[in-house]
């Protein structure tokens, strides 16, 4: 007991501490201060066995800690647990073990510094070390679970490569990501402010364990459409229905089709199966059989509930977009021509502010070819698309209860794009995959070791291809010309790429 109260004041006592007396301390190093406020010891020593002495008396249920490694938890029964919280080593943030060094000598223990999970190059621990400790973390935390259990998982998101490890850890753990929220502590920390690509604020990911309904119907239709299907319903019965903030309904990321077509795509492909249904067919299917609302994915069930809420907000908050590459300049589009159909001169003005972000290695496409790509554009013959219709009829008052052949309507709707309905996006969708794909073939037969400007998009789109056809060697050969911070950095490309090794018995 005095030993477990002498390592709780360690840093409140020592010299190490310099955030009170007109000191300024550095958290997470081996630092000492100029300027140091001295304690006593005695006293802080007191107050802290006083402390301990009132937790005492309270009643108290049975309970068990242990300090071990979380890679091996063979002490404790598969399926047992029935929920997680966990706050994982953020890269290099936090030199565990080096850090433990002056209270582990008080303790005589010592942390294996070969073992902890960070990141650090001296000790040659690097990015696929930390994913690989990261991934046997997550294995054992799944094994523990019970089916259809939740496990939370609060994050720093310093750094995006770290980030993507994370990510691909838990998905191939065989959890299932249901839930991504940003938690505002409302203090930055020091490597928020300071380091290049730092966040402000920390995530708090949750994600569910499939129940064993799903996994054993999953056997028996895997690379089905009934499968891609039975994944979506169970998916969506997992997520919140609605999330209310500052009288306004919060979108809920992952209802959205994209974000729902994502999560089926790393289910299969975690499984090693293929996938059986293209992006346009994934979106066309899921029109038909769930109710939209504010973009967003409902079972029957839940419509009604979400309904029913909707009516005490005034708006739904949309979601702040940053477009950094082909994949997000396509959203932002697709949000500002949802809100109000557009010709290409008014979005163009719009359009140049937005990618001031766009990342280097990123093949910068103009406005007309990704509008013409991915959206539809009116060009004043024959009748207004419902699109256009909508927006003109509700926002001008001389075009209210016109036929939608009338001229004025058509004059006042020519040459605007608008967001086609699911039916038509699937043939302009076949006719990007084909453009995408060509530009692949391009990228594996380059004779150059690394592709230094490229369009993701098409390494994605060629990925999924090739692993469709369980051409492992083609995506290990692509990946291997993108950058490391690139691919390290985008959590599908790290998904085909990791798994492709896997199947096909390489080493990264």
């Amino acid at each position: 007991l005095f030993r477990f109260c002498l390592s709780a004041i360690n840093n409140y006592i020592s010299r190490k501490q310099g955030y009170f007396g007109g000191g300024g301390g550095v958290s997470g190093t081996l630092f000492t201060p100029s300027i140091h406020l001295e304690r006593n010891v005695f006293d802080v020593l007191k107050r802290k066995i006083k402390k301990l002495r009132s937790l005492a008396v309270q009643e108290a249920g049975p309970g068990c800690v242990s300090t071990q490694s979380i890679v091996d938890l063979r002490n404790i029964p598969s399926g047992t647990v029935d929920y997680i919280f966990t706050d994982p080593p953020f890269g290099e943030s936090l030199q565990y073990a080096e850090l433990n060094m002056f209270v582990e000598a008080w303790l005589k223990v010592r942390t294996v510094v070969e073992e902890d999970c960070v990141l650090n190059y001296v000790h040659k621990k690097d990015l696929p070390f930390y994913s690989r400790m990261m991934l046997g973390a997550f294995r054992e935390y799944a094994r523990l679970l019970k089916p259809g259990r939740w496990i939370t998982i609060e994050f720093h998101n310093s750094q995006n490569a770290v980030w993507s490890a994370i990510q691909q850890s838990i998905e191939s753990s065989g959890l299932v990501v249901a839930d991504v929220r940003v938690l505002d502590k409302q203090q930055r920390s020091f490597n928020a402010v300071n380091r290049s690509g730092a966040v402000d604020q920390d995530l708090v990911i949750s994600a569910y364990k499939p129940n064993g309904g799903l996994e054993d119907r999953f056997k028996l239709i895997a690379g089905t459409e009934e499968g891609v299907w039975d994944f979506s319903r169970t998916h969506l019965k997992q997520l919140p229905v609605f999330v209310f903030k500052d009288g306004q309904a919060e979108v809920i990321a992952e209802r959205q089709n994209y974000l729902l077509f994502d999560r089926m795509v790393a289910f299969h492909v975690q499984r090693g199966v293929t996938v059986p249904l293209s992006a346009a067919e994934f979106y066309a299917g899921i029109t038909q059989r769930f109710s939209e609302r504010d973009g967003m994915y409902f079972l029957p069930e839940q419509v009604a509930e979400y309904d029913k809420k909707r009516m005490t907000v005034r708006e739904v908050l949309q979601l702040q977009l940053f477009v950094t590459d082909e994949s997000s300049a396509i959203q932002w589009l697709r949000q500002q021509l949802l809100r109000k159909p557009q010709t290409a001169g008014e979005l163009k003005p719009q359009f140049m502010q937005e990618i001031g972000g766009w990342q280097k290695t990123e093949r910068l496409l103009e406005l007309d070819e990704l509008l013409e790509q991915n959206f539809l554009r009116y060009d004043g013959k024959g009748e207004v698309p419902n699109q256009i219709h909508s927006y003109l009829s509700t926002n001008f008052k001389e075009l209210r209860n016109l036929p939608k052949d009338d001229e004025s309507l058509r004059a006042k709707g020519k040459d605007r794009w608008y967001v086609p309905d699911p039916n038509k996006a699937g043939d302009l969708e076949k006719l990007r995959e084909r453009s995408l794909l060509k530009e692949f073939e391009d990228y594996r037969t380059s004779t150059q070791k690394r592709l230094k400007v490229f369009r993701l998009e098409a390494v994605r789109a060629g990925f999924k291809k090739a692993w469709q056809e369980r051409d492992y060697a083609t995506i290990i050969i692509v990946a291997r010309k993108v950058p490391e911070n690139v691919l390290q950095e985008d959590p599908k490309l790290l998904m085909w790429y990791d798994q492709a090794l896997t199947r096909s018995g390489e080493d990264a």
